[in-house]
């Protein structure tokens, strides 16, 4: 076992969990925020057993995914801005939950819980189908076009899984308020894909033919 490895993934991983907790639960100034309790259950202990099979099966693949240096000034913009996202949904959902003015309820995001579970699976199975995926815009070494499984539908699968996780998060908080700010994902993100394509385009051997052949970027027959 890379022990170094070992030590970033549970440093991230537990700065995550307590930042997450801080956010959602001083805003609320109560534990008793069930809705909280349920996203941090399906959201970290998924992530913590995927943690442990990347770093025994594929310990490349989860260096990549813990690293989030962009290098492309557009691309550092757009994670500021989901930054800034994440930041103001989850304090708003807290102050919500604590001022009581429209809280969905709990079995709301038991259903949002299993749509976040599902794109949970689907995020899943596109890191199996793609070793190359990172966090960063870039063209590795050697790297090869995807064009099976998911990646014969749409283009970007990984998107497609982070836009239902991200709509599903602040339902299963029970906020709509936090539901609308975070449909500002969906210009981030296409902001995103704009520039990735053009680097992949440019630099990855047969991924022009690829968009040719695989029309849709993120969601079939529709975009």
């Amino acid at each position: 076992m890379d022990k170094k490895l070992f030590s970033q993934a549970i440093v991230k991983f537990l700065s995550g969990l307590m930042l997450t907790a801080a956010l959602l639960f001083l805003p609320a100034r109560t534990f008793a925020y069930g809705q909280a309790w349920l996203l941090i259950g399906i959201l970290f202990v998924p992530m913590f057993l995927a943690g442990l099979v990347m770093m025994k099966k594929s310990p490349d693949l989860l260096r990549k995914r813990l690293n989030a240096r962009e290098n492309q000034s557009e691309q550092k913009a757009v994670i500021a801005l989901s930054g800034l996202m994440f930041l103001a949904a989850f304090v708003i959902a807290g102050l919500n939950f604590r001022f009581g003015w429209i809280v969905l309820p709990f079995w709301a995001s038991c259903a949002a819980a299993i749509v976040f579970l599902f794109s949970y699976a689907l995020y899943a199975e596109v890191l199996r189908e793609n070793v190359w995926l990172s966090r960063t815009v870039e063209v590795q070494e050697n790297q090869k076009v995807i064009d099976t499984g998911l990646y014969g539908v749409v283009r970007h699968p990984m998107y497609m899984s982070t836009i239902l996780l991200f709509l599903s998060i602040p339902l299963v908080l029970g906020s709509v308020i936090s539901f609308v700010i975070m449909l500002a994902y969906i210009p981030i993100i296409a902001k995103r894909i704009r520039n990735e394509e053009q680097v992949l385009e440019s630099g990855l051997e047969g991924y022009a033919e690829y968009k040719q052949r695989v029309r849709y970027k993120v969601i079939p027959f529709v975009w």
